[in-house]
């Protein structure tokens, strides 16, 4: 029951109903920064002032957050894994600031994984401060009310597969590669790899890409259940962006609700879950949009979502 109490608590709230949100989105060191109601078109005008990485939120309310670290084919130093966790906690609190998002990365690479350099020399009390950073940025990853669609463009090895992994569906250019290599590092995946692996491609798939840290193609992964789509390279972002715009047309309290729901059909038996499914519907059911959606459909017109 207190699981179910949980995930009930994560709900919309109904129109009307006030929730003590604020309309802000985080910025890194916490600074606020006013992204309500705006379309903002690249993170220096939403006042994410970013260095690793860069957020541009389009006209059709796409969000694209591109990993930048291209020199190092996207490795994530502390400073990156810092401004991701901020910037997705940053949706959390303002969900309205966009209606899809698309992570990827710059210039030929998804994410190398963790920036073995940088790493290189840490202390074990160092080591143990980076990773809590890492565990932040996944759970803010996981907890984003906004779809995400992970664009694997290249490479995306140990962490950079497990950022992948934790978006809620990918799609992968032809030549893009994936690797868990981190057990022939000492170590084991730590960004939730092992949990969402195998959700992907089953407990017995998992074993033997984490325990051989063995490299495999976009095409297996697809195959496989990990990767929903491989496109053409030149095609990756075209695709991606078509599928984004798609879910951005939809009812944004709808979208975010059957997110919700999705997100517990693993976690919880299907009775519970079927309770969490209707509670998550109901909260559709007094809104505008959901009367909208009747009124367009009988008048042979496309809806205009107002997201309330």
């Amino acid at each position: 029951m207190f699981l179910y109490y949980i995930a009930m608590s994560q709900l919309e709230t109904m129109p009307g109903m006030t929730t003590g949100q604020d309309t802000s989105a985080l910025a890194p060191a916490g600074r606020a920064c006013d992204v309500a109601g705006q379309q903002r078109h690249s993170s220096d005008e939403a006042g994410m002032a970013y260095e690793t990485i860069k957020v541009a939120i389009g006209a059709d309310r796409v969000g694209i957050l591109t990993l930048n670290r291209p020199e190092v084919r996207n490795a994530m130093n502390t400073q990156m894994m810092t401004e991701l966790r901020d910037c997705f906690a940053g949706f959390y609190v303002d969900h309205d600031a966009a209606l899809c998002l698309v992570l990827t990365g710059a210039e030929g690479a998804f994410c190398s994984g963790g920036d073995l350099r940088e790493r290189k020399g840490m202390t074990d009390a160092t080591w143990r401060r980076q990773h809590a950073i890492v565990e932040q940025m996944v759970r803010a990853i996981h907890d984003c009310p906004i779809p995400i669609i992970a664009a694997v463009n290249g490479p995306a090895y140990a962490g950079g597969m497990e950022l992948a992994l934790a978006a809620d569906f990918i799609y992968a250019a032809q030549s893009a590669r994936f690797a868990l290599t981190e057990v022939t590092l000492g170590i084991l995946p730590g960004a939730c790899g092992t949990q969402n692996l195998p959700r992907a491609v089953g407990v017995r798939r998992a074993k033997e890409l984490i325990l051989t840290g063995g490299p495999f193609s976009a095409e297996e992964a697809c195959a496989w259940g990990m990767v929903n789509k491989v496109c053409p390279d030149a095609a990756l972002i075209t695709e991606v962006m078509a599928t984004a715009r798609r879910i951005a047309g939809h009812a944004p309290i709808s979208v975010r609700q059957a997110k919700k729901a999705l997100d517990r059909a693993i976690d919880l038996d299907r009775t519970t879950g079927y309770a969490f499914e209707i509670e998550a519907y109901n909260r559709t059911v007094g809104t505008e949009d959901r009367q909208e959606g009747i009124n367009a459909f009988n008048e042979k017109r496309k809806p205009k979502y107002q997201g309330r």
